[in-house]
């Protein structure tokens, strides 16, 4: 999904908020995407892509799925009411999702880590969930060496084709 930009900076459709790290943590199993609950001041501040996920996780809490620990900054366009920048937000799932998702996070001890916020084609911020496992330190050496190989191996063959 590719990002577009209105003249005053602010995203149309595509991606508001993206946690780079999280594909370098976890091995991601699944992905699930879910719907935000968000307020007006809060919708604005993620349409001038000023949300940061990386410290953020989802969880349950009394039989609904939760996104903790998301920063989103206040609106500064003279709106007068106020949000708490790292407040729990709601996630809109069904209610089969919310059990598949308990279960894995529960029983196999899989996390259940957001990976972007977007918005989708008619406009609505929707959230990419990935349920993964974390990865150890050797895990992540051999990724890195994996993806430096893979690098190499196309420059090489670029430069004789």
């Amino acid at each position: 999904m590719a990002e577009a930009k209105t003249k005053r900076g602010l995203i149309a459709h595509g991606i508001a908020a993206q946690n780079r790290k999280a594909r370098f943590d976890y091995t991601i199993k699944d992905t699930v995407e879910a719907g935000l609950v968000l307020r007006g001041p809060e919708v604005k501040s993620l349409r001038h892509g000023r949300a940061t996920l990386s410290e953020a996780w989802a969880g349950e809490r009394e039989g609904e799925m939760w996104l903790f620990n998301c920063y989103i900054p206040e609106y500064q366009g003279g709106v007068l009411s106020r949000f708490e920048p790292r407040a729990p937000r709601k996630l809109l799932l069904k209610r089969k999702q919310i059990q598949t998702l308990t279960g894995a996070i529960t029983k196999a001890g899989q996390t259940l880590v957001p990976l972007d916020i977007h918005f989708n084609n008619r406009g609505v911020a929707k959230v990419l969930l990935g349920l993964g496992e974390g990865r150890q330190k050797a895990d992540k050496r051999h990724a890195i060496a994996a993806r430096d190989w893979q690098r190499d191996k196309a420059r090489i063959l670029r430069g004789k084709g």
